[in-house]
């Protein structure tokens, strides 16, 4: 078990590091678009999409190395004062009643919704036309990702609370 708990932990570490460089992209053409638009008054109709996509895609895909390292938005009032033992029970507690299940809606909705946009090869609303089902796809993906990551944080959490 502890094998594939590391092995989960280790595809969140990797994908994190590795795809926590499309921030560095994305602010090289923010920084072009700016340069086009305002000193060549020449701007771009596809550098907001991408920018927009790029985005999507980052702040997705990022989010089970993210919740690895503990750095989801908590609210602490509660759970700072309570002992190591009720803050072990308060996050099975979470894990279970909210986190899994939101993120099983997220997953099953995900899929239909990557789906029928990679049927219709769905394409954006404006003149540029990118396709989006790329995109699209990453919602079950990091959703999945999440279920996984969130799985060996309780697994660890239980076994510290035994």
């Amino acid at each position: 078990m502890r094998k594939f708990l590391h092995f989960i932990d280790n595809i969140s570490e990797w994908t994190g590091r590795i795809f926590s460089w499309t921030i560095v992209f994305m602010t090289l053409l923010v920084v072009i678009e700016v340069i086009r638009r305002y000193i060549f008054n020449s701007p771009s109709i596809w550098a907001f999409e991408i920018t927009i996509m790029l985005y999507s895609f980052y702040f997705m895909i990022v989010a089970a190395y993210t919740l690895l390292h503990g750095g989801h938005v908590a609210i602490d009032i509660i759970y700072v004062n309570l002992r190591p033992r009720k803050r072990i029970i308060l996050d099975v507690i979470s894990y279970v009643i909210f986190f899994f299940p939101f993120l099983l809606v997220v997953l099953y909705v995900g899929i239909s919704f990557a789906a029928s946009s990679w049927s219709i090869h769905e394409t954006s609303w404006s003149i540029f036309g990118p396709p989006v089902y790329p995109v699209k796809t990453i919602i079950p993906v990091a959703s999945f990702m999440l279920i996984l990551q969130g799985f060996s944080i309780l697994v660890r959490k239980l076994h510290t609370f035994k």
